[in-house]
């Protein structure tokens, strides 16, 4: 059965949306919180960083997702594993660090006990003074669900959860496409922002805010709804196909804007040859990547459908993340709960590029940087831009986040386009309810 013939298989229809109430107190209640905690996020697959993070044996990274820390290594064999990042002795957190390379023994601070990198507990001291037997080889850490795709490393905590494949499903077939095994993450960004995670997650659940937020983007993304196209898939995850290098239907201009206008210039294309005719430069586009791209280091576009060499393709994944793939970039938008306060989370912004001969600097939506593996950079919502457009995104979070609270504010009213807003949290209930 072809992939196309899979995704038909895949999808639901509007007819399958129940429209559960969308009220405020599940962006603050903390009852609401723990129950997502432990029935979602414990049992669903998280991306814990990028594999060549864990390229080597010795290589360990940690990834937090709520009060949890994730603990991943490479251990002698070239086999990846993640953990909780907690002590069996006495519970201390194993390892503070984000990554460490050239790890031959991970040893607990508290009281030295040593583990090799499968987890092993391998030398204790004292090890005869321990009533219920010597640990040494028997006790090791609590291990987890760990694989990878499309250059990242994933884990989910639940140990009767689906494969990761079986998990992603048609999703996981789209992302293959786009060949981002060797990808670099040029942006690796985290904000701290007052607000609770789903707010960020309804926002790349729909487009409809796009007019006013985002207006800009219409000199070169057609973000008409009725252009755009929505696909929801019964196992929770969907998609979002936008039209790229073309002018919104909403456009009433008539000549070809920045940045379309360099981004025609670079693939050796006249701007002014589309004045008059703007919505024809995704097309030529389109041709001269099929014909230009691989000279120029591109070779992973012999494996794009055209659609693809222009367009932007909004992968959201359940509960929490979404993978905005085009065919020079992907994003990883990804809203964590916060540990102990529903309305924060951290948000994640990370930014991929394929590697091109003699590349050496990209532009990133945070400016122009050096094509090489970022460093993490942590900071609270306003310090620091976390992208151009995510920036706009969240300049709405926090009153949403304080409107929430309202009386006047008692279920969403939703329109046709934020369908996926209202899958997202008929899903959610789902899981809390043991129907999923």
């Amino acid at each position: 059965m072809s992939l196309e013939q899979r995704i038909e298989n895949a999808k639901i229809t509007r007819d399958a949306l129940r429209g559960d109430p969308i009220t405020g107190d599940r962006y603050y209640s903390k009852e609401f919180a723990q129950k997502e905690w432990d029935h979602v996020f414990t049992r669903t697959w998280q991306i814990g960083g990028m594999a060549a993070q864990l390229a080597k044996p010795g290589d360990v990274i940690t990834q937090a997702i709520g009060a949890e820390s994730i603990l991943m290594t490479c251990d002698e064999d070239g086999t990846l594993r993640a953990f909780y990042n907690a002590c069996p002795h006495r519970g201390n957190r194993l390892v503070a660090d984000e990554q460490k390379s050239g790890v031959k023994r991970l040893v607990c601070a508290y009281h030295s006990w040593t583990f090799s990198m499968d987890g092993v507990v391998r030398h204790v001291r004292d090890a005869d003074d321990y009533p219920q037997g010597n640990p040494i080889g028997k006790m090791k850490l609590k291990e987890i669900r760990c694989e990878t795709l499309g250059g990242l490393v994933w884990f989910n905590m639940d140990p009767d959860a689906p494969s990761l494949r079986d998990y992603l499903g048609v999703a996981g077939e789209l992302f293959d496409r786009y060949q981002t095994g060797n990808w670099v993450r040029v942006n690796w960004l985290t904000g701290l922002v007052d607000c609770n995670w789903k707010i960020i997650h309804d926002n790349f659940n729909e487009a409809y805010h796009i007019l006013s937020l985002h207006r800009e983007l219409g000199t070169f993304i057609d973000d008409a709804h009725q252009n755009t196209e929505f696909e929801l898939y019964e196992n929770g995850h969907n998609l979002m196909k936008m039209k790229g290098h073309q002018p919104s239907a909403n456009a009433r201009a008539t000549v070809v804007q920045a940045p379309l206008d360099a981004i025609l210039q670079e693939w050796d294309l006249d701007p002014a040859a589309f004045n008059g005719r703007p919505r024809d430069t995704r097309v030529a586009i389109q041709q001269q990547k099929r014909t230009l791209g691989p000279a120029r280091g591109h070779t992973h576009y012999d494996g794009l459908a055209d659609e693809q060499l222009t367009d932007y393709h909004h992968l959201t994944l359940f509960p929490n993340t979404t993978l905005t793939m085009s065919s020079d970039f992907f994003q990883v938008l990804r809203p964590m709960p916060h540990p102990s306060d529903p309305e924060k989370c951290l948000f994640d912004h990370w930014y991929m590029m394929p590697p091109v001969a003699g590349r050496d600097e990209v532009d990133t939506p945070v400016g122009r940087r050096k094509f090489e593996a970022a460093p993490h950079e942590s900071f609270m919502h306003g310090e620091a831009s976390i992208g151009f457009v995510a920036d706009q995104d969240l300049s709405v979070a926090i009153a949403q986040q304080k409107g929430l609270h309202s009386r006047g504010y008692q279920d969403a009213y939703l329109s046709g386009q934020e369908d996926r807003v209202r899958r997202l949290h008929d899903v959610i209930n789902d899981y809390i309810a043991g129907r999923r």
